[in-house]
């Protein structure tokens, strides 16, 4: 059986490429509160079984899992860093094809049509 030690080591975060950190960092700079993460949690639900919810989050648990990447803060909690630990975060700026996050996660075993459920 595992400690709580020994977990922590095996649970990965999440990272940003470096254009999604600068979006994020723009972002939180019009929010205007420099205190605040980015934060990716799993959610039952969606066409696939499980969906992704990124928000913005002033609060850090001594359980989430955090990755900094060019100064911005990624926080997953523990329990959706068993299913998107490894994961990275891009950000796409596709002209007339819109803009977004896309969330490139290796644990993804299918995912749907809009990109925003998975399982």
């Amino acid at each position: 059986m595992m400690t709580n030690d020994e977990t922590a080591t095996t649970l990965q975060g999440v990272t940003l490429t470096s254009s999604a950190a600068a979006k994020v960092l723009e972002l939180i700079e019009t929010e205007g509160d420099e205190a605040l993460s980015l934060r990716l949690a799993v959610r039952p639900g969606g066409c696939s079984g499980f969906s992704y919810d990124m928000y913005f989050d002033a609060a850090v648990d001594d359980t989430d899992i955090v990755n900094e990447t060019d100064g911005v803060r990624v926080v997953v909690d523990r329990e959706s860093a068993a299913m998107v630990g490894g994961a990275t975060i891009d950000f796409r700026d596709s002209g007339l094809q819109g803009a977004g996050f896309a969330i490139n996660n290796p644990s993804e075993q299918r995912s749907c049509g809009c990109g925003q459920s998975f399982c």
